[in-house]
């Protein structure tokens, strides 16, 4: 039984997983879409949504708090990461000061040739 057991496994080990989220997290920060299976994108949403959110907090937080949330976003995402948390921080997060949350969009795009996975794209809402 699948007990209070979350997450996706996708196939794959502990590690790659872990690595291949940070990557698709900080792609979908800089692009700001990306294509990907659907299972894939529900497993990054959240952790992308729960990002936004402490950006979006430390907008109007003190200058100690803006810098912890700067850092816990750099150690979430890895090392090269600085350019997507600047981004992050100054453009992304101002966008969704008044939004309450609900920052990305799935819009499914059909089966892939290959192997007939079900296809997204993953964007950030733009108001």
């Amino acid at each position: 039984m699948r007990h209070q057991v979350k997450g996706y496994r996708l196939g794959r080990s502990g590690g790659h997983r872990t690595a291949m989220r940070k990557t698709m997290i900080m792609q979908l920060f800089d692009h700001e879409k990306i294509q990907t299976t659907l299972a894939k994108a529900k497993s990054i949403q959240p952790d992308a949504e729960k990002i936004i959110t402490l950006a979006r907090n430390s907008l109007t937080a003190s200058e100690v708090e803006k810098l912890n949330a700067r850092r816990q976003v750099a150690a979430e995402l890895g090392n090269s990461s600085t350019e997507i948390v600047k981004k992050l921080f100054d453009d992304i997060a101002p966008r969704f000061k008044t939004r309450p949350g609900g920052y990305t969009r799935l819009l499914k795009l059909g089966p892939r040739l290959g192997d007939n996975a079900e296809m997204v794209l993953l964007e950030l809402v733009s108001e």
